[in-house]
This record gives structure tokens, C-alpha cells and sequence, in this order.
């Protein structure tokens, strides 16, 4: 049986943010799940990978979760619910996706 695939909403990988004008950065927590995704490729046949813009509102993550809930990374289950906070992604991504846990 196919189901529909989870959402990973990522922030892009290297973004301005205008009250630092001359750096770049990348998000820590975004950065972890796309080294992830990386290095375990055959794990994301049930992942729709969405990266967003860094700057607020995010539209594609409010439509899914809502203005509240704009903290990514975010994983939105095709049955219902989210996560936005990294420890209980990653045990999401473990449970429902089989990638190994992290070492405690």
C-alpha cells in the first residue's frame, strides 16, 4: 500500500539575514537533517523535501502548520501532525523512516 510522503520543510542552505549585511549563514538544525538525507539517501522514498527561503512568513510552512509554527526544520506527517523541534524530528525521522538514531 502507498501512502502519501511526510514533508521535510528545510530552510535553503546558505541565506542573508539583512541585520548582518556582510555574512552569510545556514541553519545548524537544517544543516544536520540534509546531512542526513545525504547519507541516507534510500531512506527518503516517503519524503517530500521542500527547502523555503529564510526570511518570515514562510507561506508553504504556514499553509501546512500554521504562522505559529514557522520554527524548521519541520517534518508534517501525511496522517496528521508535525514536529518542529530537532530532537523529536529526528526520532520521527527514525521511527517512521528508518535512519538511525543519534548517539545519546
Amino acid at each position: 500500500m502507498n501512502r502519501a510522503p511526510d514533508r521535510l520543510y528545510l530552510l535553503d542552505r546558505e541565506f542573508n539575514d539583512p541585520a548582518f549585511p556582510r555574512s552569510t549563514f545556514y541553519c545548524r538544525d537544517c544543516i544536520l537533517v540534509e546531512g542526513l538525507l545525504a547519507m541516507f539517501p534510500d531512506r527518503t522514498a516517503h519524503l517530500e523535501v521542500i527547502r523555503v527561503p529564510w526570511p518570515r512568513p514562510r507561506p508553504l510552512v504556514v499553509e501546512a502548520i500554521g504562522d505559529a509554527n514557522q520554527n524548521l526544520p519541520a517534518l508534517v506527517f501525511s496522517d496528521g501532525g508535525f514536529v518542529n523541534d530537532i530532537k523529536p524530528l529526528l526520532e520521527a525521522l527514525h521511527t517512521r523512516h528508518g535512519f538511525p538514531e543519534p548517539h545519546p
